[in-house]
């Protein structure tokens, strides 16, 4: 497989859909910005096809370039448990 095609056969639907909508996300908040892929990239200092492989939601993007691409644009990821599931105490 091409490089940034490889994903865990293991991961499940919702992860994946959680990845694109991620990216879906970034693309939006750039757009906002009125920045283009090429100008998020050399912020990021990633090559344009990061910021695109991100964008698409494709899954065998770095984590540090996504976290990176959503924080340049004041956006941040909150984990939480799956629906039905108690919350976990937080560590004081």
């Amino acid at each position: 497989m091409a490089q940034g095609k490889r994903i865990s056969a293991d991961i499940d639907g919702g992860a994946l859909q959680t990845i694109k909508d991620m990216g879906a996300a970034a693309r939006q908040a750039r757009l906002r910005a009125g920045e283009g892929q090429a100008a998020a990239a050399a912020r990021l200092g990633v090559h344009v096809q990061t910021i695109a492989r991100i964008e698409s939601g494709e899954p065998g993007v770095a984590l540090g370039h996504m976290m990176g691409l959503l924080a340049l644009y004041g956006l941040s990821v909150r984990l939480a448990p799956p629906p039905g599931e108690p919350v976990p105490p937080t560590p004081a």
